[in-house]
């Protein structure tokens, strides 16, 4: 950070400020960019940014065809530090949960920016979007991409409001079985349609963690209406629906993971793919 940049000084720049509360520079067409995160990566294709993207992890997989030139920097959580040297970005997009605390102080030795970030709900893709337009000048992408969203968040808010509210068990691992607390990501996609999670547990504050295991004798499931089978990270299939609804009583409803729970561009279809499957399970009841 210089005291003479332009961004700290003149009032009109926008504020370019990451998760952990890092100013950044515009970068514009200069920078070179490894993505260490899935989602990003896709939102950084979706701003037109394909051809700086120099790295991305193999769990980057969207948009396949683009990403299959792109040289892999390992994963999100065992990155390659060697073969980020050789690639030699100006940005390393990295994520509060996906990516270690460790990789990122490394990384800083030799990288000069490292932008982190952490959407906690699809409120947070807007400053996502500001903050990704402003960094490589794409603002009027961004703001496409904004306008997209609000539409959609509106949409999912119209179907909140006109059905009645539903508690739901969203399970992401089998053996052990293992659920999101409220204060996740993919927690707040699904209020965003009327969809409450169980348990009522945060995990930040209750110290069960972010994604706490459970077994089948909990009390709480007893209020559970509806079972969610998420197809990542654990790769649910048909077979284990009725398996869960064995063991809950409850029905259980396959759902494609990718639409809750990856933020970035992603965000709108995600939030339209809940509201039209809430509203599908609901014409199926009747």
């Amino acid at each position: 950070m210089h005291l003479a940049d332009p961004r700290f000084t003149d009032p009109a720049a926008p504020v370019l400020r990451d998760a952990l509360g890092t100013l950044h520079q515009s970068a514009g067409s200069s920078a070179r960019i490894v993505s260490l995160v899935p989602s990003l990566t896709e939102l950084l294709f979706e701003l037109d940014l394909g051809a700086q993207v120099v790295g991305r992890t193999g769990f980057c997989i969207h948009p396949r065809e683009a990403l299959r030139a792109v040289p892999k920097v390992g994963g999100t959580k065992d990155v390659k530090m060697d073969r980020i040297r050789e690639l030699a970005p100006t940005h390393v997009i990295a994520n509060i949960d996906e990516n270690r605390r460790e990789t990122i102080d490394e990384l800083a030795a030799f990288v000069p920016n490292i932008v982190v970030t952490h959407p906690c709900g699809p409120r947070d893709n807007l400053a996502l979007f500001d903050l990704f337009g402003g960094l490589f000048g794409r603002e009027r992408a961004a703001q496409a991409l904004a306008a997209d969203l609000r539409a959609a968040l509106g949409e999912a808010e119209a179907v909140r409001a006109a059905l009645p509210a539903e508690r739901v068990l969203y399970l992401i691992w089998r053996e052990p079985w293992m659920t999101v607390a409220r204060d996740t990501y993919v927690s707040a996609m699904l209020a965003e349609v009327g969809w409450t999670t169980l348990p009522g547990v945060h995990g930040g504050v209750s110290g069960a963690g972010r994604y706490p295991a459970f077994d089948w004798s909990a009390g709480w499931l007893g209020d559970v209406e509806r079972v969610f089978l998420s197809s990542e990270p654990y790769h649910f299939q048909l077979r284990h629906a009725d398996e869960v609804t064995a063991l809950s009583g409850r029905p259980a409803t396959l759902i494609d993971g990718e639409m809750v729970s990856w933020y970035g561009s992603r965000v709108v279809a995600g939030l339209r793919y809940l509201a039209g499957l809430r509203r599908q399970l609901v014409d199926f009841a009747r």
